[in-house]
């Protein structure tokens, strides 16, 4: 797929470099309706490298006491430098041979069916812009640590690259069932409850999820390997729940986003993962994921839509 190019814009156009929530460039990449964009390097300012040099630091510690050893593996062989914001087209040469996986910058938001598609094509739709230096631990939406330090070292790891392929197989089915669905309302419905159960299992797994390495607790979700206080959280607290994952609790178990999670659970292994994606798929064929337990996470209307409009 190609990627189109925006005109640059300069310090002198607006502003300077990639912050979250402040960048001309993303601005205008979203206002031309341009979902996929190259990495405009040269804007990131010295005070978006000293935010990845502050994040990356005050994260390594908490990597090697609770992530799981894949994720080790695969940050050491991604050779991230720990000093300025990475080039995505330096972390494909060592991503891609691996696992054929690549990031691939947005310009911000992709509706669930385009993100989805994205993991089946092992393409990862990965964030450019980085939160401000001055607000580490203020994350409003994902940003390139986030992407680039908590999800692509996974990418890295066979069976959990193929995990990610055969949940964006999911959507596929998805989208096929509810284009059989010739009643609106019952599309709706049932399209809505099934985009909910893939939500919650994403979030609980590939974001939020724990996994066993012997008689050790690991960290493998990248909102926890991202988050300097919640990985050490999830592995310590007293508060937290965890429970080894059954596909039925998961896809009725609604979360909240603001706020440490209480509720985890664990996987023996990604090929447990693995089977875990492919009985979701059998489950969404036999119905069993078209009436859900309803509460969050919400179903937008681009959701919705992404799925309904394909083959349109």
């Amino acid at each position: 797929m190609e990627t189109p190019s925006l005109p640059p814009v300069g310090r002198g156009q607006g502003g300077e470099g990639l912050t979250t929530g402040e960048a001309p460039f993303i601005e205008q990449a979203r206002e031309a309706g341009q979902r996929f964009i190259q990495q405009p390097y040269e804007l990131y300012s010295e005070s978006n490298h000293e935010a990845w040099r502050r994040l990356y630091a005050r994260q390594e510690d908490s990597w090697a006491r609770f992530a799981n050893r894949h994720f080790l593996r695969g940050l050491e062989s991604l050779h991230l430098d720990r000093g300025q914001v990475p080039d995505l087209d330096d972390v494909n040469k060592f991503l891609s041979p691996r696992t054929g996986f690549v990031a691939r910058p947005v310009s911000g938001y992709v509706p669930a069916f385009a993100f989805f598609d994205c993991l089946r094509q092992r393409a990862f739709p990965t964030t450019i812009t980085i939160r401000d230096a001055n607000r580490l631990d203020y994350l409003p939406e994902p940003d390139i640590f986030h992407d680039i330090a908590g999800h692509v070292p996974m990418h890295t790891d066979p069976a959990f690259a193929d995990a990610l392929v055969r949940f964006g197989d999911c959507a596929h089915t998805a989208a096929e069932l509810a284009a059989g669905i010739k009643d609106k309302d019952q599309q709706v419905q049932q399209l809505s409850s099934i985009i909910r159960a893939m939500a919650r299992f994403f979030w609980f797994t590939i974001e939020f999820g724990l996994m066993r390495e012997g008689d050790a607790l690991k960290v493998y979700g990248s909102g926890l390997l991202s988050s300097r206080g919640e990985i050490e959280h999830a592995i310590v607290s007293p508060h937290v729940q965890r429970y080894p994952l059954q596909l039925e609790w998961v896809i009725n178990q609604g979360f909240e986003i603001d706020h440490y999670q209480p509720l985890l659970f664990i996987v023996a292994s990604f090929d447990h993962l693995f089977e875990l994606v492919d009985t979701l798929e059998k489950w969404m064929r036999l119905g069993k994921l078209s009436n859900v337990a309803p509460g969050e996470p919400g179903v937008s209307e681009a959701d919705l839509r992404s799925f309904l409009d394909v083959g349109n």
